[in-house]
């Protein structure tokens, strides 16, 4: 049984300069911060807010939204559930950038891989 489909579940939604989160429903509308009014980016379902004064988490956090990945571990259709990877200081971020240039791999792959030795090209 699908649990996206019973249940309406909310979404986490960042504002990476004011380092704000909030969960908001998920409705394809844009949802403004509340500090600054920039619209928010939507984070995923499995996002963790790390603590405000926190800067090497929070670029962190921007590096993996602005490479296009979430934070997510269920399946779309919420079924399973796979943990997925994501970098949790900015000293991860900068050994997979370097990584990616290196191999010739994209940047998404590279964040999102648990081992970057190991996975990846």
């Amino acid at each position: 049984m699908c649990r996206y489909s019973e249940t309406s579940y909310k979404v986490h939604y960042v504002c990476v300069p004011c380092r704000r989160s909030s969960k908001q429903p998920w409705d394809g509308v844009a949802h403004p911060c509340p500090q600054c009014r920039a619209p928010m980016v939507l984070a995923g379902h499995d996002f963790a807010a790390p603590r405000r004064r926190d800067t090497s988490a929070w670029a962190a956090v921007a590096a993996v939204l602005a490479a296009g990945l979430r934070y997510e571990g269920f399946e779309t259709c919420g079924c399973g559930r796979e943990p997925k990877f994501r970098p949790r200081t900015s000293a991860q971020v900068r050994q997979r950038r370097r990584l990616a240039v290196r191999r010739g791999v994209a940047l998404a792959d590279m964040l999102a891989a648990r081992d970057p030795y190991r996975d990846g090209a």
